[in-house]
């Protein structure tokens, strides 16, 4: 079913199975996933096949300057016939929620995000709506050069799982992606493949793969490199070993094992831990590269033998 599900989304989001496999992972491991790339390379496209492909309830919303807390969070309005407030939900009461170019709005509406993404409910008026048990942000942002654009503070940050560049594809894929256009094949015709229920119980299965002290330790070591390195302002939280610990667990799963080995960490590590670490001023002025310093940690980190 697993590998139903990563052929349809490849079909339509060509030429891109690594990030496929990436998102994936997360939505496994109960995580969310940040998408930066320029416009147009397929964000909203590879969000609406992975929901159409499960079945599932999916949202999206567009944020702009003017776009309200209240538009993501849901709102309370009073019945004038009950003499009550009943809660009216907003944009986060999907399984899958596409927030779409979340650099564009106010700190205010992308901090709206963060009980959400955390804690898989929202307060509205001092009352607790829970979300539901399949849920996952799926974020578009614009790189941060571009104009109108407010960077995530490093709390946000902290929240996702990944974050992915996608990327211009090759010349291959962007032909078959056009002839796709040509030829109506959109993700309006997709049909099924599997259920929340199948992806609830998959879900279950990789918390059961098993993870050893040994392997814990190997990528509690590579957090604590990312805190001495001196190209770093700051090194990775207690909560990027925490989800890194799941992401591994996640991608032995999607490879077909019951227990992590040392280069499913390898494999996750980068994307994990970019988004939450920044150069320092003299870092920038070398012309350093966040992945390339990550890999070398990686490289010193002590590799378990058992």
């Amino acid at each position: 079913m697993l590998e139903r599900l990563r052929e349809q989304i490849n079909e339509y989001f060509i030429g891109k199975g690594d990030v496929v496999d990436d998102v994936l992972t997360c939505l496994l491991a109960g995580g969310h996933v940040l998408l930066e790339d320029v416009p147009g390379v397929g964000k909203t496209t590879l969000a609406r096949v992975i929901a159409e492909s499960i079945g599932t309830d999916f949202g999206r919303i567009q944020f702009t300057p003017d776009t309200l807390p209240s538009d993501v969070t849901g709102i309370s309005i009073y019945n004038a016939k009950t003499g009550e407030f009943e809660y009216r939900s907003g944009a986060v009461m999907h399984n899958i929620l596409l927030a779409d170019e979340i650099n564009r709005t106010s700190p205010k509406t992308q901090a709206s995000l963060l009980e959400a993404m955390a804690e898989r409910q929202v307060t509205v008026d001092d009352r607790v709506h829970e979300l539901p048990e399949l849920f996952m942000v799926m974020a578009t942002q614009n790189p941060v050069e571009f104009l109108g654009t407010y960077p995530l503070p490093e709390a946000q940050l902290d929240r996702f799982m990944m974050r992915l560049s996608i990327g211009y594809p090759s010349k291959e894929s962007e032909v078959s992606l056009t002839r796709n256009s040509l030829n109506n094949k959109t993700t309006d015709n997709i049909t099924p493949v599997c259920s929340v229920e199948d992806i609830m119980q998959m879900k279950r299965k990789v918390e059961s793969v098993h993870i050893s002290d040994g392997v814990l330790e190997y990528i509690q070591e590579i957090t604590a490199l990312t805190r001495s390195e001196e190209s770093f302002i700051m090194g990775a939280s207690p909560r990027a070993t925490i989800l890194l610990a799941k992401a591994s667990r996640a991608r032995a799963f999607l490879k077909g094992r019951d227990f992590v080995k040392p280069d499913d960490v390898k494999t996750v590590c980068v994307n994990v831990l970019h988004h939450r670490l920044s150069l320092t001023s003299e870092a920038k002025i070398r012309k350093a590269d966040i992945d390339t310093l990550i890999r070398g940690l990686v490289l010193k980190a002590k590799v378990p033998m058992e």
